[in-house]
C-alpha cells in the first residue's frame, strides 16, 4: 500500500505553525474509534503496544516483528498519520536499519529513534535513564536516514537528555542528531519553555514533546517550535476500567440491558467494523 498521503500530511503539521496532539490508539478498532471523533493523526507507543499485545510492561520484551503486525492491522483499518515508537531501534545501527524497513513497510508515518540504553543493564540502578554515547546515537540516526525508502517518512531523534544531562546535555545532543538528516527532535521530561526554546533553537528542527507540565499551554509551546505534544495514553486505561466493570457486573449476574448507556451500540459497532461493506461483498461474491 502506498502511505505518502498521511506522510505528506504529518510532514504539513511539522512545517505548519500550530501544536496538536495525536489520538493515542492501540489496535485497529481503536483507530476506527479516533478517526470517528475526528483525529487524523495516531499514536502508536512501545509501552502501549507491551501492554495490549503482550499484557506486558515496557521493558523491552516486544519483539520488532509483534510491533509491526500491529502497525499493519491499524493501517489496514485506518487512515491516519500514524507516529511510533521506535524505542531504541531494536539493537545497534544495523537493527535500526532492519526497523525503519519494517516499519516504513508496515505503514508508518512518523517513527522515532531514542538514545536511552534499552534494555535496562544488569545491574542499573533502579528507576533511573542511561544514554548511549552521542556518537552511537549518531550512527543509528544516520544509519535510519539512509534506511528509508520514501522520503515523506518522517524520523525524529529521541533524547532523554533533559533528565539525565540537563539542559546543556538536550541541547548538544539536538544539534548532533539534527545533523545527522532526521526530521524532528523528540524530547521527554520537559519542565519549562526555556528548556524548549533552547533545543529548538540548537536542532532548527520541529520538536515533538512527549507530554508537558499543565502549566505550559499549547500556543506557548508552538511558539517555541512543538509541533506534537503527547497527552498520555488514557485511551487504553480508559478501555481498560470499561471492560473491568463491564465483566464484574456481567459476573456479579448484572443484567446485559443495564449495561445499555455504557457501551457503544450495535449500531455504531456495525459502522466501525464497516458491515455495510461485507455486507455488500457477501452479496457480491457469495450469492
Amino acid at each position: 500500500m502506498n502511505y505518502s498521503e498521511q506522510r505528506k500530511r504529518l510532514r504539513a503539521v511539522l512545517a505548519g505553525s500550530k501544536c496538536l496532539s495525536p489520538a493515542s490508539v492501540f489496535d485497529p478498532l481503536s483507530a476506527r474509534v479516533a478517526e470517528a471523533a475526528g483525529y487524523e493523526i495516531g499514536m502508536l507507543a512501545g509501552s502501549v503496544a507491551s501492554n495490549t499485545t503482550l499484557a506486558a510492561p515496557d521493558l523491552i520484551v516486544l519483539t520488532l516483528t509483534e510491533f509491526a503486525g500491529q502497525i499493519r492491522r491499524i493501517m489496514r483499518a485506518s487512515r491516519l498519520s500514524l507516529i511510533v515508537d521506535a524505542d531504541h531501534g531494536y539493537g545497534n545501527a544495523l537493527n535500526v536499519m532492519r526497523a525503519i524497513e519494517e516499519l516504513e513497510h508496515a505503514g508508518v508515518s512518523a517513527l522515532s529513534i531514542e538514545d536511552t540504553a534499552l534494555p535496562i543493564r544488569f545491574g542499573q540502578p533502579e528507576g533511573t535513564d542511561e544514554l548511549i554515547a552521542v556518537e552511537e546515537m549518531v550512527g543509528k540516526l544516520r544509519a535510519a536516514v539512509k534506511a528509508r525508502q520514501d522520503p515523506a517518512l518522517i524520523i525524529a531523534g529521541r533524547t532523554a537528555a533533559l533528565k539525565v544531562e540537563g539542559t546543556a546535555g538536550a541541547v548538544a545532543r539536538a544539534k548532533a542528531y539534527a545533523a545527522t538528516g532526521v526530521d524532528a527532535i523528540f524530547i521527554i521530561g520537559v519542565e519549562s519553555l526555556d528548556q524548549v526554546k533552547a533545543v529548538h533553537e540548537a536542532a532548527k528542527l520541529p520538536v515533538i514533546v512527549g507530554s508537558a507540565p499543565a502549566s505550559l499551554k499549547r500556543e506557548d509551546l508552538a511558539a517555541r517550535g512543538v509541533r506534537i505534544l503527547l497527552q498520555g495514553h488514557q485511551p487504553v486505561a480508559a478501555a481498560v476500567k470499561a471492560l473491568h466493570e463491564t465483566y464484574i457486573h456481567l459476573f456479579n449476574g448484572g443484567a446485559p440491558a443495564d449495561l445499555k448507556s455504557r457501551i457503544a451500540s450495535p449500531q455504531e459497532m456495525e459502522r466501525l467494523v464497516n458491515a455495510d461493506t461485507y455486507r455488500q461483498w457477501q452479496r457480491d461474491y457469495l450469492h
